[in-house]
């Protein structure tokens, strides 16, 4: 890393908000927020230990992701709530790099564990003989595996070539955590090579999982439709729908982030969308995952009813 091309030290923030009176709320708001998120996932991963029921495959793809969403929120919320009520909202050169690094690693794991967990539903739907050939405990850890290697390669080379850039105009970062193109506007040089990679290596990490889910929801709707029963196609359709929302969520934001040239990129716009992928899909996840699913909500009913009566003693 060519650290000699810039004499910044440390970047500073600017938050989501100025007002100072909004800070406060919001601050307040994160802190639940980030609460309620990392509670929400460890019940999930506490649920599947201790449940026998769900040592299954598509529970232990859950569980897996549920550790990534605690991982995913606390790169940008510890920091964000740091920040949010102090006069000098800063954060040091490699902070930075690290945030960056970890950011990017947790996002490029997510779409694939997004693209594992709709193979799970397709090869439980579509070829349930095979189902426990397909998705053995072997088979489901090297696809996770492939999946942080994918997050962890796209995240070195977007890293690098970030931060291989002089930065020497500016070291305020229009947003709230260290993301690509709020950086990109910082270079004091061209940035047409990072943008097009951005556009081509991050495109095709996106579109690759998003390719491989949707073939594997073409095979779920044509093997569905299939189903004579009505009430078997609402049963089938429902162990999708879950997975389905959480998709729509996070690939929806993320298309609109990164998959547009820097002069579309408009600060405002694209931190409420930020806060989409990067806070509120984690937070919104393990409710997605619990209330439509009647075993996970069954083991996690049972949590709170021997929780409940030791916590009033």
């Amino acid at each position: 890393m060519k650290r000699n091309e810039t004499t910044i030290t440390e970047f500073i923030l600017a938050g989501l908000s100025e007002s100072p009176d909004l800070n406060i709320f919001l601050t307040v708001a994160f802190i639940l927020i980030y609460s309620i998120t990392v509670l929400g996932n460890m019940s999930i991963i506490f649920a599947y230990k201790i449940s026998p029921d769900l040592h299954t495959p598509m529970y232990f793809l859950l569980a897996n992701f549920s550790f990534l969403e605690i991982c995913y929120v606390s790169d940008t919320c510890p920091k964000l709530l740091s920040n949010s009520l102090a006069e000098h909202k800063s954060i040091s050169f490699y902070g930075c790099v690290s945030q960056m690094y970890f950011g990017l690693l947790f996002a490029g794991t997510e779409f694939y564990i997004l693209a594992t967990m709709a193979y799970d539903r397709y090869s439980a739907i579509c070829q349930p003989l095979l189902y426990h050939v397909f998705m053995n405990r072997i088979s489901c850890i090297q696809l996770i595996s492939a999946s942080w290697v994918i997050g962890a390669v796209n995240a070195v080379i977007h890293t690098a070539l970030t931060f291989t850039l002089p930065f020497c105009r500016s070291n305020n970062i229009n947003h709230f955590f260290c993301d690509i193109p709020p950086l990109l506007k910082l270079a004091c040089t061209d940035t047409s090579m990072n943008e097009l990679s951005l556009f081509v290596i991050s495109g095709a990490v996106i579109t690759g999982s998003f390719i491989l889910t949707m073939i594997s929801y073409i095979h779920i709707i044509f093997t569905v439709l299939q189903i004579k029963s009505r009430v078997g196609r609402k049963k089938a359709f429902s162990t999708c729908t879950s997975h389905l929302i959480a998709v729509a969520i996070f690939y929806g934001s993320i298309f609109f982030v990164y998959l547009k040239p820097k002069s579309k990129y408009e600060v405002e716009q694209d931190r409420v969308v930020s806060v989409m992928y990067t806070v509120i899909a984690p937070l919104l996840n393990p409710f997605i995952y619990s209330i439509r699913n009647d075993k996970m909500k069954g083991t996690l009913l049972k949590i709170l009813q021997v929780i409940m009566p030791k916590m009033k003693c």
